[in-house]
């Protein structure tokens, strides 16, 4: 089978999406798939990836970590049409999601999404009007997976999400998956040593991209008065964004900000080793369809602390793999909770870790691609069965000018459900 895959994000970049891109893109080649992703050039990244086309975009569009692309040249939809794409996959319903749309539409085939985002809680950390941005968002999102086959969800909290909003295709819960064996085996006293911690203090950390929409001002609060009342212990972040001199303002006035261990960007065993440094992991971002970082630490036996959200609810089981608090709770609540799980005594601590072992072995990579593959071989079966693909330029041009009525319907029905009185007034 030929998979097209479009996301925005892409590596170099470093993040949720494009690691799940990434691996399920790997894992697909590893079962004798070929994969086609179209994802941004990176200025100053010279990337000879087989199996990865690049198209110019202008990078971080607004504040934000997404490209806005240039309409695609004829050499790389020639590229495409040469590779004879069997399905359309989509990681983003935005910029170059309607491009997937009208990819699939022309060559009549099948076309899933990935609700990999958020956006109706990102875009109120960037705009003002937040209530109608953020209504906005959840139509358009909506309105895009309603022009899909099928949508994949990556925890079934998402999938009950968008059911309720107005998604009518079909749902179809996936985790995303990670390489568990490569978390499994990371160094403790490594990690420690990279990032001058004592081996014997108690460390809480974070890993992520370090921006206001993760609730990072919330959780340099809620660490750094754990580190007050708790002498010995530590705290270590790892990732890059905005937000870093912010975070460590707020160590600083509460006058810990000796005790805050910093680490940029990790990949490989560095990334493994500074999971094992960990005795707790952190946790308030109430904006994910899954927490990706969430799976890898508790593939590393980590004890997580965690706001109660959709996403993260699936993984966390309280009280079980850590604890998870209201999104209510206080910072100093989240603080008391990292102090609950530093006050247990050696087998409860490791009662904790097996558990979390336990519970992530469902989001292996390769149950995240026997699934995505699944879904793939029932849509082009049932197209297929249906109707033969028309590659007719004709035809092609009708089912393109028909997607793009379809797309500007969506915007326009978006729009006007987000701006109409009667949506304040309730």
């Amino acid at each position: 089978m030929n998979i097209l895959m479009f996301t925005n994000t892409f590596a170099p970049h470093v993040g949720g999406v494009a690691r799940s891109v990434a691996l399920l893109a790997e894992a697909l080649r590893a079962r004798g798939h070929a994969v086609l992703v179209v994802a941004p050039a990176f200025p100053g990244h010279a990337d000879d990836t087989p199996g990865v086309l690049r198209f110019p975009a202008l990078r971080e569009v607004a504040g934000t970590e997404f490209s806005l692309p240039i309409p695609l040249s004829r050499i790389i939809r020639d590229e495409i049409d040469a590779f004879a794409p069997d399905i359309v996959h989509s990681h983003h319903p935005f910029l170059l999601g309607d491009t997937a749309l009208r990819i699939a539409a022309e060559r009549g085939i099948p076309i899933i999404d990935t609700h990999h985002t958020r956006y109706d809680l990102y875009v109120q950390r960037f705009v003002r009007a937040e209530e109608r941005m953020a209504r906005l968002m959840w139509r358009l999102s909506v309105g895009y997976c309603n022009l899909c086959d099928a949508v994949i969800a990556p925890s079934a909290s998402i999938a009950a999400l968008l059911s309720e909003n107005g998604v009518e295709v079909p749902i179809h819960v996936v985790p995303t998956g990670i390489p568990i064996e490569a978390f499994e085996g990371g160094s403790r006293e490594a990690g420690r040593l990279r990032l001058c911690l004592p081996q014997e203090a108690f460390v809480a950390g974070h890993l992520g991209r370090l921006a206001a929409e993760k609730n990072l001002g919330f959780l340099a609060e809620a660490l750094a008065g754990f580190l007050a009342s708790h002498p010995e212990a530590r705290a270590a972040i790892a990732g890059q964004g905005p937000m870093r001199d912010e975070i460590a303002a707020r160590f600083a006035e509460a006058g810990v900000g000796e005790r805050l261990h910093w680490t940029g960007i990790l990949r490989g065993p560095e990334l493994a080793d500074f999971y094992a440094a960990l005795d707790v992991f952190a946790f308030a971002s109430t904006t994910e369809t899954q927490g990706i970082v969430l799976a890898e630490a508790m593939a590393a036996g980590r004890t997580v602390v965690a706001l109660d959200a959709p996403g993260t609810r699936e993984a966390v089981v309280d009280g079980e793999t850590g604890l998870l608090l209201p999104q209510g709770a206080s910072a100093a609540d989240f603080a008391a909770a990292l102090g609950r799980i530093a006050a247990l005594d050696t087998p409860a601590r490791a009662m904790m870790e097996k558990a979390a072992r336990r519970r992530v072995q469902g989001y292996s990579v390769e149950a995240m691609a026997e699934g995505v593959l699944a879904l793939y071989q029932d849509l082009t079966a049932r197209r297929a069965a249906a109707r033969p693909r028309d590659a007719t330029e004709w035809r092609r041009a009708w089912r393109r000018l028909v997607q793009e009525s379809n797309i500007l319907g969506k915007f326009l029905h978006a729009l006007g459900d987000a701006v109409r009185p009667e949506a304040d007034a309730g």
